[in-house]
């Protein structure tokens, strides 16, 4: 009989890191989502059980699967995983196709299930940039054959992405865009003169839609129109404020009940500041810390390079999400919606982020750590 191949153990830090994190996010999306919840559908659990059985549970499950993929499986699909991405991002701008919220079309709607695209194609950029540059790696360098096709491609999914809009997501796909850029070896006059341009877009971006330049005047002084446009940066200080150094206490929050916008979503860092605590809140800093320590410890020890770009590129995809948000919701920079990584109310970024880190504990069971 053949002996089972028996595979080299995960990174077991980055795995009960992970894990945690999770866990925080399910218990915080209980406490921050139960006054919405009610009031939307009459229960307090609606919220909850959807980010339990639609994200977590599944996303758990690919995690543990992806987990046990080598790794190398995927540079074969990543040119199919951008084409998806692509035409599901073009899918959303379509009207009977698109599900609408407000101003904006970032969902398909799959009966009980909404899928945002945008949170696939993050996963797919990484992918095929890192088989990009594993493919090129003598190019790297070149302007014509090594950056431009490339920085093409990620341009044309970040307009779609604009289309929407989510400028949040957008701002994530370029954090990514750049460390994998640097990694994969660009000069960096490459990158300077990219980043001006792309600040030059950015600023007509800004200028284009008053509501974005309305987060811009926030910003910068939160007293301009508190019950308009500095409205809810105003509520989640004080939701932040309130929680003092160890919190009002799990389920206590008072900004839940209708005075901040989403508790459960882009203001969740808030809601959680409020009931746990600074104290609290530092240990939950702390596991993204470990989460980015541990990351970017497997992309230094991993032989290969498109495992070493890959895992890179994962963990800095989730950290600079996290910052965004953590850093709009308390003021440090301009507000955006963007999701707090494992932690808020999302099915589809919690299932593609699990699933993203699956492949990473995957790339660890092969790095020399």
């Amino acid at each position: 009989m053949k002996p089972k191949k028996v595979l080299p153990k995960v990174d077991r830090p980055l795995l009960w890191t992970t894990l945690a994190l999770v866990a925080i996010g399910l218990v915080v999306v209980f406490s921050a989502s139960s006054v919405a919840s009610y009031q939307r559908y009459g229960n307090n659990y609606y919220y909850f059980i959807r980010q339990l059985f639609f994200g977590a549970v599944p996303g758990l499950i690919l995690m543990y699967f992806c987990s046990r993929i080598d790794y190398h499986k995927w540079q074969k699909w990543t040119p199919l995983f951008v084409l998806i991405g692509i035409v599901a991002l073009i899918a959303v701008l379509i009207p009977g196709i698109g599900f609408k919220v407000g101003n904006a079309r970032r969902w398909i709607n799959f009966g009980a299930f909404l899928f945002q695209p945008a949170e696939f194609i993050k996963l797919a950029v990484i992918l095929y940039l890192a088989s990009w540059y594993d493919k090129r790696s003598q190019q790297a360098h070149d302007l014509y054959s090594g950056y431009l096709p490339i920085l093409a491609i990620v341009g044309l999914i970040a307009g779609l992405i604009v289309l929407e809009p989510d400028i949040g997501t957008m701002l994530i796909l370029a954090g990514i865009a750049v460390i994998m850029f640097f990694m994969g070896g660009v000069k960096k006059r490459y990158l300077a003169a990219t980043a001006a341009f792309a600040i030059l877009v950015f600023w007509i971006l800004v200028k284009a839609a008053p509501y974005r330049a309305a987060r811009f005047l926030a910003f910068m002084d939160p007293t301009v129109d508190a019950q308009g446009i500095s409205y809810q940066i105003n509520q989640a200080l004080i939701a932040i404020g309130s929680g003092g150094f160890w919190g009002l206490g799990f389920g206590q929050s008072r900004q839940k009940y209708s005075y901040l916008p989403e508790p459960m979503g882009d203001s969740v860092f808030a809601i959680m500041s409020e009931e746990l605590g600074f104290i609290r809140v530092l240990l939950v800093l702390g596991l993204f810390l470990a989460f980015a320590f541990r990351g970017f410890k497997i992309a230094r020890a991993t032989p290969d390079t498109f495992g070493k770009l890959v895992a890179g590129g994962i963990t800095g995809w989730l950290i600079v999400q996290a910052f965004i948000n953590i850093g709009g919701i308390t003021g440090i920079i301009p507000l955006t919606g963007v999701p707090l990584s494992f932690i808020s109310y999302g099915s589809t970024s919690l299932v593609i982020s699990l699933a993203a880190t699956g492949i990473l504990l995957n790339i660890s069971r092969s790095s020399e750590i």
